[in-house]
């Protein structure tokens, strides 16, 4: 890099929520600003700074990518786990924003007292889903933008919740609605998802709770992405257009797809000391890539439920023999906390059953998994970032949604994109193996669907090409956002 003057250089203060799949798309983001010759600050809070340093070790790189950490109020534990999401959320209404301006502060006096070592900050990047985060900008005089780290569709069911309890459909006339068939309503009102069940939308909703933290919450983050610059998607038009063009102008501002984020990464070159940050909150298993270059192509079925995703022991076991009884080849990554009431425990004639043509890991590199050529389906809760690095590897997908917006994704992927299946909540065995199989094996069903996740992994590359919407839009964001207020020459990155 070139030398600049460090007054003159733009600081960009990246805040994501504190969750792996928050975390994950920001770090994406704080990289590509990063190669663009920003000054980066990256905040998390002391617990996933903690596990950070635990599994990748060093916490800041060279050459003005650093890391932060504050508080966030919530009781500390030496557990390896994601934090409670209710307490997170509580965390960032009511607590966060001290700290995070504090933080500001503290930065600026530092530019000050550096002679020139280290610049002001000049923008913020946060996360959408910390809704205090616009107000602590505008105190400084700052942009801001907001990266939405989920799927449009998800936060189109979000950004529509006012219209959805105009309509008298939330909040739930009492808890008996969870039961009594009202959730498979159609609606057709909410641009791009004509016929979409209210099942299907935003998981959260489902209350009777005029008080609930998690809908407080969320009506917090409009309030907060309204106020905002610009928010930042990690997608592509080509796959959400209608939902992207249909967002409520009243709480969404001006709103840029830029994503595939990793693929826009894979363009910067693998020499940069950059690549090797990883933001993964547990430690991955490298004997996974070992064990699939000795598998066909297109023989692996990899499954994986995510970062917060849990399941029962019944459950657990109802996946393992779906999985022997199916023949297929598969990598399952089963976290130290997937059961809620202790570690998973699989049947040993289970273990003994799939000898040589399964392997269980705790966490792996998912984005390498997917890109394997062994690996011909996905099982997976649909969070926004499995489902798009799986459309990104032309990779379909067993949907088994958790929460949030992962009904929106799998109902996309099962009914618009054409690349998923749904996998039913209450799991069997029986389902598990049929479904496998039609993924794995050559019948109709799995054909199709390899050819369209095949033709979206096309229209995800062409974005990210020199000339695509997602990389014209990155550089739109980059000059007439963050650098709007200020008279700034960025320096060539080599």
């Amino acid at each position: 890099m070139d030398s600049v003057d460090l007054n003159k250089k733009p600081h960009a203060v990246c805040i994501p929520y504190p969750a792996q799949g928050h975390i994950n798309p920001m770090l994406m983001m704080a990289k590509l600003l990063h190669h663009e010759g920003f000054h980066i600050t990256f905040v998390n809070n002391i617990y996933n700074h903690n596990r950070l340093l635990k599994s990748n070790g060093a916490a800041s790189l060279p050459d003005h990518f650093l890391f932060e950490k504050i508080p966030d109020g919530l009781p500390s534990t030496v557990t390896d786990c994601t934090q409670d999401v209710i307490s997170l959320c509580q965390s960032a209404i009511e607590y966060l924003v001290t700290p995070f301006t504090e933080l500001i502060v503290k930065l600026n006096d530092a530019s000050l007292k550096s002679g020139g070592q280290i610049p002001p900050v000049t923008c913020i990047v946060s996360d959408l889903s910390m809704p205090f985060t616009s107000p602590v900008a505008e105190e400084f005089g700052i942009p801001i933008a907001l990266l939405l780290t989920s799927s449009a569709c998800g936060f189109s069911s979000v950004a529509y919740y006012p219209e959805l309890v105009a309509r008298g459909f939330f909040p739930l006339k009492d808890e008996s609605y969870l039961e009594n068939g009202y959730l498979e309503t159609t609606i057709d009102f909410i641009p791009g998802m004509p016929g979409i069940r209210l099942r299907d939308l935003y998981s959260f909703f489902r209350t009777a709770k005029l008080d609930d933290t998690i809908v407080k919450f969320n009506l917090k983050k409009l309030e907060n992405a309204s106020k905002a610059s610009t928010i930042v998607a990690n997608t592509f038009d080509a796959i959400e257009h209608e939902v992207l063009e249909g967002l409520p102008a009243t709480t969404t501002p001006k709103l840029l797809p830029v994503g595939p984020l990793h693929l826009l990464l894979d363009r910067i070159s693998r020499c940069s000391p950059i690549h090797s940050l990883s933001s993964n909150l547990w430690k991955d298993e490298p004997e996974c890539m070992t064990w699939l270059s000795l598998k066909k192509p297109k023989s692996v079925l990899y499954l994986n439920l995510g970062s917060i995703a849990v399941m029962t022991q019944q459950q657990s076991t109802e996946f393992a023999w779906g999985l022997a009884n199916s023949k297929q080849s598969f990598l399952w990554v089963i976290r130290p906390d997937m059961v809620a009431s202790g570690a998973v425990v699989l049947p040993p004639e289970f273990l003994e059953e799939t000898k040589g043509r399964g392997l269980l890991a705790s966490w792996c590199s998912q984005e390498q998994v997917l890109n394997h050529p062994s690996v011909g389906g996905f099982l997976t809760h649909c969070g926004w970032n499995s489902t798009l690095e799986s459309i990104s590897a032309g990779v379909p997908m067993i949907c088994w949604p958790f929460f949030a917006d992962q009904q929106t994704n799998c109902w996309f992927a099962c009914n618009k994109w054409g690349t998923g299946m749904e996998l039913n909540n209450d799991v069997k065995r029986d389902e598990v193996e049929k479904l496998a199989r039609q993924l794995m094996e050559a019948g109709e069903k799995g054909k199709d669907m390899h050819k369209k996740a095949a033709e979206w992994k096309r229209l995800a590359e062409e974005a990210v090409s020199p000339h695509g919407s997602s990389s014209l839009n990155f550089k739109r964001f980059v000059t007439e956002v963050l650098l709007s207020k200020r008279s700034i020459v960025l320096p060539s990155a080599n």
